[in-house]
This record gives C-alpha cells, sequence and structure tokens, in this order.
C-alpha cells in the first residue's frame, strides 16, 4: 500500500508539469492581452505594463521564468488583483468554494445513497420509478438552470432566501442545492445498479432467511459489499464539486476561487489562471488517490500492484 501510494504521488509531478504547460500556451495562444479588458489605455501605458510583467519577452523565455517559479512555489502575481500574489488570492476565496463544496458534498451523499439503495429495495415499485425519474431529472438539467430556478422559487417567488452573496448561513442553501442535486442523482443511479447485483448474493438471502430485519440487511451486509462503484463516484463527484462551481459561484456571486477563475480567464490573467488550474489538478489527483486507498480498507480482496 506504501508502496502504491508513493508510486502515486511521484507520478503527480509529470501530471502537473503537462498541465501546467498545456494551460500556459493555450492562454497565451488565446487573442487578447489582460489589458484589453480595461477601458481603453493610452498606448504608453500598454507598454510599461507590458514590460513590468515581461510580457515582451519570447514565449521561450516567459515559460522558462514560469517553471522555475512554479518549482520554487511562486505562482506570480494576479494582475486584475492589484499585483497580489496568486497563492494569497487563491487563499483568500478557498474558505467559501470549500464551504460551498463541502455542503454540496454531504447534500449529496446524504441524498443520493439512501435514496438508490430504497430504490434498489424497492425494485419496480412506485418508490423506484419516481426515484428514477428524480434522478434523471436532476442529470439533465445542468446546474446553472436549477440555479436560476431555486432562485425563482425560493428568493423571487416565496422571498425565502437570498438570491446571492455571501456571509450568512442562509446564503449557502441555494448555491449548494444547486451545486449538489445533480451529483445526488449520478450517486443515486450508481447506488441502486451496485445493491441490486449484490441482492441476488447467496449470503444476502440467508440473512434474510435469518430474519433479520430489512435495514440491517440493505445496509449492514448489501451496501457494504456494493461501496466499490459507489466510492468510485462519489470519489470523482467530490473533486468535482470543488472544481466545477465556477458557473455556480458566479450566479450566486459567491467570492470563491471558481468565480475567480472565470474572472482571471476573461481578463486574460495568465498567472491566476494557471496558479488555480494547477491547484485544481492537485486536488483532483489527491482526491483519486484517496478513493482508491478506500476501496482496499471496504474490500479487502482488492491489491495494489
Amino acid at each position: 500500500m506504501l508502496r502504491y501510494t508513493a508510486q502515486r504521488l511521484f507520478w503527480m509531478f509529470p501530471v502537473l508539469f503537462g498541465i501546467g504547460t498545456i494551460t500556459f500556451v493555450l492562454m497565451h495562444a488565446v487573442p487578447g492581452g489582460p489589458w484589453d479588458e480595461n477601458k481603453k489605455l493610452p498606448p504608453h501605458v500598454v507598454a510599461n505594463l507590458n514590460n513590468r510583467y515581461d510580457l515582451y519577452d519570447s514565449l521561450l523565455v516567459q515559460y522558462g521564468k514560469f517553471l522555475g517559479n512554479t518549482v520554487r512555489g511562486d505562482l506570480g502575481v494576479s494582475y486584475i488583483n492589484q499585483d497580489r500574489d496568486v497563492a494569497d488570492v487563491i487563499r483568500q476565496g478557498l474558505p467559501a468554494t470549500l464551504t460551498l463544496a463541502g455542503l454540496a458534498f454531504l447534500i449529496s451523499v446524504a441524498g443520493g445513497i439512501p435514496l438508490g439503495v430504497m430504490a434498489a429495495g424497492r425494485r419496480n415499485k412506485t418508490v423506484d420509478v419516481l426515484s428514477i425519474a428524480l434522478a434523471t431529472v436532476f442529470a439533465s438539467v445542468p446546474g446553472f438552470i436549477l440555479g436560476i430556478l431555486l432562485v425563482m422559487t425560493f428568493s423571487v417567488a416565496w422571498d425565502l432566501l437570498p438570491s446571492g452573496g455571501w456571509g450568512s448561513p442562509s446564503h449557502v442553501v441555494l448555491p449548494a442545492l444547486a451545486l449538489a442535486l445533480l451529483p445526488m442523482a449520478f450517486i443515486a443511479r450508481i447506488t441502486r445498479a451496485s445493491v441490486l447485483e449484490v441482492l441476488d448474493e447467496d449470503y444476502v438471502r440467508t440473512a434474510e432467511a435469518k430474519g433479520m430485519p430489512p435495514l440491517v440487511v440493505q445496509y449492514r451486509h448489501v451496501l457494504r459489499n456494493a461501496l466499490v462503484p459507489i466510492i468510485t463516484i462519489i470519489g470523482a463527484e467530490a473533486g468535482a464539486l470543488l472544481t466545477g462551481s465556477f458557473i455556480i459561484e458566479t450566479i450566486f456571486s459567491v467570492p470563491g476561487i471558481g468565480r475567480l477563475f472565470v474572472q482571471g480567464v476573461m481578463q486574460r490573467d495568465y498567472g491566476l489562471v494557471t496558479g488555480l488550474v494547477l491547484f485544481y489538478a492537485t486536488v483532483m489527483t489527491v482526491v483519486n488517490l484517496i478513493a482508491d486507498l478506500l476501496y482496499a480498507s471496504v474490500e479487502p480482496r482488492i491489491r495494489f500492484t
């Protein structure tokens, strides 16, 4: 296990190198520059800004400086955040994103797994049909559409929750729901399919024949042996929730790193975009590693080679 973990951590560095290189090239290949979104600046001001940030250097020279700074842990400065270090900008927006993604993750897991188990235990009955229908609807509707519908319902029509902003627990509810419904639908569908496979095993019928309560059979015997594919989808959705909140944060004016990423792309903030992409790639790599390591804890027969 330790050897496998060390190998995965070692291969994380080539992956980050490749992702950083691709992001650097793509950002510089996009037409326009960091100052195009501002009001029309005089040519001498633009020239001074380009000289200050070494944007007149060749792409190869800029890439060499980028690699050297990244190896030292320096992600550069953000043009749109008054020359602040990219690391500081990420640290400032990370608490809001972690709060939003964490609550959405809890909602998706707490709702998806029981919904899937309940649907599998009542196969082809009303509960099963309704759960499949809800999961299909939530999986088919994009998150930003759900966000708009939630705002129209709970903020405009009923005036129960704020439509945007940040600072109080009530501000987290709508964006967390908009972010959680899609992964909850995926988790419910995978849980249902995985539980249905286990329900036909002999040991399940033996447990039922002994007179064990249905809930004990479902959650102690069935769910435990159906966890491997569920952990796979949960790990993928955990990373997606943390890295895929761009539109939701923009719609609800959440001061998180997803909203910063959108602003950075629109304004060609090379340092901010590259730093956030590297951060997202690191998060996804670590989350996938944790999911892989959890396999062995729920299924001892699994061995990594």
